[in-house]
């Protein structure tokens, strides 16, 4: 293993060294490392807003990825290089700057609410007093995730780091505000977004990044990466969502309501136990399995074997979609959930996924006030982004732009301006 990083290591350092130039201007790299494929973009930061002019695809083996985390750091290095040679190639400079995404079943991303009760009630908040209360909020978030982990691998304890964190919204004596300097008042609500993921899996993230010659900018867990993708800069967003990410190896859920990420939920169902359910029920290889699933529907796929690849897809989707009732199940903070759904990722590209969300009852017993509405997200949607490359044009791109999003935000937040909205004040102390 040790002879077969080195020899990776080597490649990439002439990789680092071809003819393409070094970039100039601001540039970052999305890389979405996935279960089925790496995806690279490389963008140009110009007037705040991020321009993709590099896009490159490496297929990942069945054994280089396990449940959205990385499992062969060598073979996973070699599939990143490749990628991003296509996008660098495209784009014609040399790209250091990247963003990473990190997803699986223990990565664990929820809103937690602090009150901080005042002794002064009349004196006005500074933002000495509010970096304090966010602190606090993190601790308790921390402390929730940590026993959450070891809940779920009964009892064992795991290192965890926080990877992302936003503001939701603060409360002074019941009285929203967007600005809490200056304020009187008792009793201080926060409600703020955190992401933590065990240390094991991001340092191999920082290793694969090593490795890649590249500096990391950010880890960001895939589902708030897509969060961030669609709800933009607009501090008065009011967007409410639930955005699905259904990647190889997992499904990522976020709930955004009224512009505010409420919390992340991940399970291990994705595209590969659908192509699975296939090779088993029909008693073929694994890549024959896959082309008849991506083939459903068109002329490839014999009229004789349908019956048999819907019935054994219908059986996981019956997996799938209780795992979607739980996930959604564990939103108890929300009087509602929204009826919007927003899908991305590979995953989401069979059509009995769709039909299933669509037609089916699945919701009843949910806190919807109506049925779902089903819609992927389209490239378009994504705020701040503008593809100028041409190949930037479905779904399964929409993690990886979020990613260019978190990476912005980061270059943003590092240049500490001293102006700013209070939001962006903040933004800058959940940096630290």
């Amino acid at each position: 293993m040790l002879d077969k990083l080195k020899g990776i290591s080597e490649f990439v350092l002439a990789r680092a060294r071809t003819n393409k130039p070094k970039a100039t201007g601001q540039y970052v790299v999305g890389l979405d490392i996935g279960t089925e494929n790496v995806k690279a973009l490389v963008a140009e930061i110009k007037d705040g807003q991020l321009e993709i002019i590099g896009v490159g695809r490496a297929h990942q083996q069945l054994t280089d990825m396990q449940a959205g985390a990385i499992a062969d750091i060598a073979a996973v290095v070699g599939n990143c290089d490749k990628a991003l040679n296509q996008a660098e190639q495209l784009a014609g400079v040399s790209v250091r700057m990247a963003v990473i995404g990190i997803a699986g079943e223990l990565v664990k991303g929820t809103t937690t609410t602090v009150r901080a009760t005042r002794k002064n009630s009349t004196k006005p908040l500074d933002m000495a007093e509010v970096e304090r209360i966010i602190s606090l909020v993190q601790e308790r978030a921390e402390a929730r995730a940590k026993k959450q982990l070891a809940w779920e691998l009964g009892g064992k304890e795991v290192e965890i780091r926080l990877v992302n964190s936003a503001l939701v919204s603060i409360d002074i004596d019941g009285y929203k505000v967007t600005n809490p300097v200056g304020f009187q008042g008792k009793d201080v609500l926060v409600h703020l977004f955190a992401a933590f993921a065990p240390l094991i899996h991001i340092g191999a993230l920082e290793r694969t990044s090593q490795e890649l010659d590249l500096d990391l900018l950010a880890v960001a867990a895939e589902p708030f990466a897509v969060a961030r993708s669609v709800i933009g800069d607009d501090p008065n967003a009011t967007m409410s969502a639930i955005l699905m990410d259904v990647g190889g190896g997992t499904t990522d859920i976020a709930i955004i309501d009224e512009g505010g990420v409420q919390g992340t939920k991940m399970f291990g169902i994705g595209g590969r136990a659908f192509t699975r359910s296939i090779e088993r029920d029909l008693g073929v290889e694994f890549t024959q399995a896959e082309q008849l699933k991506l083939g459903l529907g068109t002329s490839t796929v014999p009229k004789s074997k349908i019956p048999a690849i819907e019935a054994a897809l219908s059986k996981t989707l019956d997996v799938w979609i209780s795992g979607i009732e739980l996930a959604l199940g564990e939103f108890t903070k929300l009087d509602h959930l929204p009826h919007r759904i927003l899908l991305c990722g590979g995953g989401s590209s069979l059509d009995m996924l769709v039909e299933r969300l669509e037609k089916s009852n699945w919701y009843n017993k949910l806190p919807f006030t109506r049925r779902p509405v089903i819609h992927h997200i389209h490239p378009k949607q994504v705020s701040g982004i503008v593809d100028k490359t041409g190949s930037v044009t479905d779904h399964t791109f929409i993690t990886a732009m979020g990613l260019l999003r978190v990476g912005a935000d980061t270059l943003f937040q590092e240049n500490n301006r001293p102006t700013g909205s209070i939001r962006e004040r903040i933004d800058r102390i959940l940096r630290v």
